[in-house]
């Protein structure tokens, strides 16, 4: 009896160890099953949110290219505006100087004589050797103005306008005065040309005379057939530096401004910063005569923009009056 309890719980201890590991390996089976069963729903959204953003960007893809055409056919549109008004300025620019001939040649015949009073006549400065053996190397003439100029000196400086107004429009007339005046004075001790901004046409020669050459002189006018640096179109600049850097109590000194506008803003400041530097001695005289030459060029455009050139010869009248010097205005810049 006691052999067959301990085989029957043997037997009971043999099957109940096996549902146990049965159990397990069922338990394993299921989570196994569970697992594989989620992760397919992982990946599927995962899917449907990438292909929520391609759409998304795909509908912002076409939204800029949209934008983008719209874009170019307003850029087109403005090119084509820009063509027209270029175009309608090209026409306009020759209409103006058709008319701009058609006036210089009815005017032409009623300027002559304004002209010839208006040119530059300036007496010789040099007295032959007959005139020094009858009057003397003493000798000096009472009245060493012509044509309203003083001719006394011994040194000339030229301060030329080389704006975009002189030189496409008056470079061949001011080429003309500068001819005559040079001309006139047969020999001076030094010469100096400058722009209106102070520039010198000759950098090796700043601050220093030219030499008064015949070689020298056709250097000038060569150079100055192209001769075209940069102006703001007003001559302060250039009297300035030109009377603080020549003036000399032992020198006489004439400098001759060729221009056509004044843009600066005011003319009595330029009165004033001239009279500091070129100050009166002896009799009330300046040893720099400042003389000038206006050329309307100005005043062939319409009234309202006449303005640049009115405001030159008022600075010029004032300025070459209180320096012993002439303003001299043509009638013609052609």
């Amino acid at each position: 009896m006691i052999g067959s309890r301990k085989k029957k719980r043997q037997e009971e201890f043999s099957i109940s160890f096996l549902d146990v590991i049965c159990c397990g390996f069922g338990a394993i089976v299921l989570l196994l099953m569970i697992a594989k069963t989620a992760e397919p729903i992982v990946l599927e959204e995962v899917e449907l949110d990438l292909e929520a953003q391609v759409i998304e960007l795909q509908q912002q893809l076409m939204e800029i290219r949209g934008e983008t055409t719209v874009l170019n056919r307003d850029l087109n549109a403005k090119r084509e505006q820009i063509d027209i008004e270029r175009k309608r300025i090209a026409n306009l620019r020759g209409e103006l100087e058709a008319l701009q001939a058609v006036y210089a040649s009815k005017t032409e015949g009623q300027h002559e004589e304004g002209r010839l009073k208006g040119e530059l006549t300036i007496a010789l400065q040099t007295m032959t050797e007959e005139m020094r053996r009858l009057l003397g190397e003493n000798y000096q003439r009472k009245n060493n103005v012509i044509g309203g100029i003083p001719v006394d000196s011994e040194y000339i400086l030229f301060i030329i306008d080389t704006s975009g107004s002189m030189f496409n429009y008056g470079w061949e007339r001011m080429m003309e005065e500068m001819v005559n005046t040079l001309d006139l004075y047969p020999e001076v001790k030094g010469i100096q040309i400058m722009n209106d901004m102070g520039d010198y046409m000759f950098f090796n020669y700043r601050n220093k005379w030219i030499p008064d050459t015949p070689g020298r002189r056709q250097a000038i006018l060569k150079r100055l057939k192209s001769w075209n640096p940069f102006s703001n179109s007003s001559p302060v600049e250039g009297i300035q530096k030109a009377v603080r850097s020549f003036y000399d109590p032992s020198k006489k000194i004439s400098i001759y401004v060729l221009g056509d506008e004044f843009t600066g803003k005011s003319i009595r400041n330029v009165m004033m910063a001239v009279e500091r530097v070129n100050a009166r001695h002896g009799e009330g005289k300046r040893n720099i005569r400042i003389h000038a030459v206006g050329f309307p060029i100005q005043f062939s455009r319409p009234p309202h923009l006449q303005t640049t050139g009115l405001r030159f010869a008022a600075l010029m009248r004032e300025l070459t009056y209180r320096n012993g010097g002439t303003f001299v205005g043509l009638n013609d810049f052609r």
